[in-house]
């Protein structure tokens, strides 16, 4: 099979390459700009592209298949050609389907926890040395790639993203997938550019149900009041089961499941109900609650979501994906709720479309509340990038109902400011999609003062 790919720079993109160039496919790709860790992992590969830049000689009648990422456009010139040739473009979540459509499909969908559900999905499966395919969307402990398709794995665990599939297909991502198996981890809305009402949005999630495959299983938060409604209204010939928060302690800062005293190092309500999902659907992939328990104990999180940076004494740092309000809140709620006797300083990089539309801003209304110090960043840049109007602190503030807002749109303040803050007996939650102009947070824990 000769696979050519447009902007295979992306992230799920170069995981997809690597995985179809170690399954023996010939592969090769194009891209205007390719960033790390891409470049060097296409390059241990061989599949570097030589140039940056689109090069019409590089679509060509002998392709088995072109794959279309979604950060090429409509006019791109080698897209164009694959076009007038007739040749067969697919966007990726497409390509994983046709590649797995004889197998079990697992899809996590929801609009929070998505790849910390399949991060933990994958973790115990791996414990137990299961042969499995898998796409997710960061790196894990003990895997290579995000993706991997194989001949042989009989199953494939999917992390479902909402999002458009590619420039020239407008349909959701996870609407692609066909799952026999599902999970639907909640709604909160995001994307405001492609879904602009919250209407528009939460209907994805109904497709997303009807694509389940006939007697397939959908597992969803039933703490989630909107989704509840949408499951229940749902005519698919699906089976529903629920999911809530499991019974669990807090002893000196580690979470226990109880009542079997199991040690868990993540922690926070929302990482226990992600941990309820992936038990749900190990149990449908026949590993037993003990099994679970056994392997989920060594689980130490996504890239990224809750990671520890630091731990000094009575200081820890973290970083944290978070953007979304949800996700933000959820995040300050859990590190507050662990460490009930340290002060929190929550700190959120506001990157996204959504996040930086005056309209949908509101959203982030209280927040931040449960934060003792609670900080907004935007790199003054991003609005220049992104074609958008500036914010100001008041519009900050308004917005997040949260006069006590700390607001900089300057890192070098940021970092000056933090620097010479008080970190005795408090934590530093640092949370964003972006990565604060490039601040180097490992240098800046060993910078923090926990003496005074």
């Amino acid at each position: 099979m000769r696979i050519h790919f447009i902007a295979i720079g992306g992230s799920a993109m170069h995981n997809l390459a690597i995985a179809l160039h170690k399954k023996g496919y010939q592969v090769t790709g194009s891209d205007d700009a390719i960033f790390e860790p891409s470049s060097t992992r296409l390059a241990n590969y061989g599949l570097l592209p030589e140039k940056m830049g689109w090069f019409e000689n590089n679509i060509t009648e002998d392709l088995d298949a072109v794959i279309l990422g979604m950060h090429a456009l409509t006019d791109n010139p080698e897209l164009l050609i694959a076009q007038e040739l007739g040749l067969k473009i697919y966007s990726y979540p497409e390509y994983i389907y046709e590649q797995t459509k004889e197998k079990l499909r697992v899809v996590i969908g929801g609009s929070h926890g998505k790849t910390t559900i399949t991060s933990m999905i994958l973790h115990v499966l791996n414990y137990y040395g299961k042969d499995i395919d898998y796409l997710v969307g960061a790196q894990l402990a003990g895997f290579d790639t995000m993706v991997k398709i194989t001949e042989s794995a009989p199953v494939i665990i999917i992390e479902g993203d909402e999002y458009l599939a590619s420039p020239i297909d407008r349909r959701p991502k996870f609407h692609l997938y066909k799952a026999n198996i599902a999970v639907i981890s909640g709604i909160a809305w995001d994307h405001i550019n492609v879904f602009p009402t919250y209407a528009d949005y939460t209907r994805q999630f109904e497709l997303f149900i009807d694509t389940i495959q006939t007697n397939g299983t959908l597992i969803y938060c039933e703490a989630d009041h909107d989704l509840n409604e949408i499951v229940n209204a749902s005519k698919a010939l699906v089976n529903k089961i629920p999911y809530n928060i499991p019974d669990h302690r807090i002893d000196n800062g580690i979470t226990y499941l109880l009542p079997g005293e199991v040690p868990l190092e993540v922690f926070g309500d929302h990482n226990l109900m992600n941990l309820n999902a992936a038990k749900l659907v190990c149990q449908q992939l026949y590993i037993t609650e003990q099994q679970f328990n056994t392997a989920i104990s060594s689980f130490s999180g996504a890239s990224k979501r809750l990671e520890i940076v630091s731990i000094m004494d009575n200081t820890n740092v973290y970083k944290d994906f978070a953007h979304s309000p949800s996700k933000l809140k959820a995040t300050i709620e859990a590190v507050k709720m662990q460490f009930p006797t340290r002060k929190l300083v929550a700190c959120i990089e506001l990157h996204t479309f959504s996040s930086l539309n005056k309209d949908f801003l509101s959203q982030y209304d209280s927040s931040m509340s449960k934060a003792d110090v609670a900080i907004v960043f935007i790199d003054k840049k991003t609005f220049i990038h992104k074609k958008m109007e500036p914010f100001n602190e008041m519009d900050v503030q308004s917005a997040f109902k949260d006069i006590r807002i700390v607001f900089f749109d300057d890192i070098s303040l940021l970092e000056t400011y933090l620097t010479n803050m008080n970190f005795r007996d408090t934590n530093l939650l640092m949370m964003s999609s972006g990565n604060y102009s490039g601040l180097d947070l490992v240098n800046l824990a060993r910078e923090l003062n926990t003496f005074m």
